[in-house]
């Protein structure tokens, strides 16, 4: 229940790992470093999957799927790909097990069994697809070939955390290929912007856009563009990337095409992906003391109705009186749930439904039902009102719709209070320290002194924002010229 949660501002770190487990996202597993997504946790999934997914559609791409296992020599071919992915890799080297002969029940690797080449189970797949690509694109008339894969990947991490840092996780992953690189650019962008309104529209979560320094690019891309968010605890998360790859991946597979002009040349490709650490956004950006807030577009129970009765009779006829009003907002396209257990309080309800990040709560007793009254409830607000059953369904749309743009309201103000401009070193020191959240300040452009700073602060760059006007100005640590100020911030 939600009184055995930690306050935030005691512990967030507590806090969040609590909610995620007591309002039944996910939980640890046996495998270490994986989790169980529980099936309310996917179910927000399902809802954020099913939206992404028809934006894709909706822009033109389809789905495939390509094999868990990468070849090592495929993983090996883009060296810049192979040296950012190294040391996160889990390795496939033998296919079979057999009996121990010396300890009864147990199994052991059959010697025998040790593959010709390792196999990598994959952490992200351009090695493995642009192979498949070669006998896919001969001219042309191929071009451009837009897919996008629903899957799994594995990355061996060290620290855990459910959904924001996990050994195996779900996402997906675009994978396409053009003819030019001004129309790959364009699709890069494109896919940038399809992040940001889900972001925005559907997880109510603000975001700032803008590309990644060299250092923090994707391995094997040109330019790495992403999405960055502000948690309540002041620190970013990073929740999308779309990458250019220009022609390193075609190069490094000899994946040509054929012109209209009948010249031979390499594509040009992208990949973009957002995974299940959305999950962990959605609920660093909205949650309370009280247990999760969901926005209604991506809540999978988006109103619960809650009888409030004495006697099996009771609780019967309220159900009853209730249903065509469940069905009339179902047929809205609204998800509800009459919620007529027995077993349970009401009062115990109440407060689940509230950890559980319900948005809208309707409770009805024998008395409103002789009145023709209901009592409603909004998660984002706690704010209990009574009002007619008449108009209930037009009241209920409205409210669901109010409640979306509170809580982007209130990301957006909560965000914009922790934007700070700073001019120099030791005032971004501090104020990293005592406030936290996001700074915008000039960076004079080299690796050394964007390390140098990582390593002090423990704050990255985490873009150039592409809204950010260019500006004179001198780096903040060394003095030197800068154009224009960038996005510091401490992150997960």
């Amino acid at each position: 229940m939600a009184d055995k949660l930690t306050p935030r501002a005691e512990d967030y770190s507590k806090w969040y790992n609590e909610l995620v487990v007591t309002a039944d996202l996910a939980d640890h597993s046996s495998v270490r470093g994986c989790m169980v997504i529980k099936p309310y946790g996917y179910a927000i999934w399902e809802k954020m999957r099913d939206a992404l997914d028809k934006m894709f559609k909706d822009t033109g791409h389809v789905n495939a799927y390509f094999p868990l296992f990468v070849p090592k020599s495929f993983l090996e071919k883009e060296e810049g790909h192979a040296e950012g992915f190294a040391k996160e890799c889990a390795v496939v080297t033998h296919h079979r097990l057999k009996v121990d002969p010396n300890e009864k029940g147990k199994l052991i690797v059959d010697p025998d069994s040790q593959l010709e080449e390792e196999l990598i189970v994959r952490p992200t797949s351009e090695a493995i697809i642009w192979n498949t690509y070669k006998g896919w694109i001969q001219s042309y008339r191929d071009l451009p070939l837009l897919i996008n894969q629903w899957a799994n990947v594995v990355r061996w991490e060290m620290r855990t955390r459910l959904f924001l840092r996990t050994t195996e996780f779900l996402w997906q992953e675009g994978h396409t290929a053009h003819a030019t690189a001004a129309e790959a650019i364009e699709e890069t962008k494109k896919m940038l912007e399809v992040y940001a309104h889900f972001a925005e529209q559907f997880m109510a979560m603000p975001v700032i856009k803008g590309s990644k320094t060299e250092n923090e690019r994707f391995a094997g891309a040109l330019d790495t563009m992403c999405i960055e968010a502000l948690m309540q605890d002041g620190k970013a998360l990073q929740a999308g990337t779309s990458h250019f790859l220009g022609q390193n991946f075609a190069k490094a597979f000899d994946v040509k095409f054929a012109s209209k002009e009948g010249q031979l040349d390499y594509v040009w490709a992208t990949s973009w992906g957002v995974s299940t650490r959305l999950m962990g956004a959605l609920i660093m950006t909205h949650s309370d003391d009280k247990g999760l807030r969901l926005p209604p577009k991506l809540a999978p129970i988006q109103v619960v109705i809650v009888p409030i009765y004495k006697g099996e009779e009771q609780l019967q006829q309220i159900v009853a009186h209730m249903k065509p009003v469940a069905d009339a907002l179902r047929a809205k396209g609204i998800s509800v749930k009459i919620d007529d257990d027995d077993t349970k309080r009401s009062g115990w309800k109440f407060a689940e439904y509230e950890l559980k990040g319900v948005p809208v709560r309707l409770a009805i007793g024998p008395k409103d039902m002789e009145n023709g009254t209901i009592e409603i409830a909004r998660r984002d607000t706690s704010e209990k009102t009574t009002i007619p059953q008449a108009g209930l369904v037009e009241h209920v749309e409205q409210l669901l719709e109010d409640i979306q743009t509170n809580l982007l309201q209130q990301a957006v103000s909560y965000r914009d209070s922790h934007i700070t401009r700073v001019d120099s070193y030791e005032e971004f020191k501090d104020q990293l320290k005592t406030k936290g959240g996001f700074f915008f300040a000039h960076w004079d452009g080299t690796k050394e002194t964007e390390e140098l700073i990582k390593t002090e602060t423990k704050a990255t760059i985490r873009c150039m924002p592409y809204d950010m006007p260019s500006e004179e100005g001198v780096c903040m640590v060394t003095g030197k010229p800068s154009k224009q100020r960038v996005l510091f911030a401490v992150a997960y």
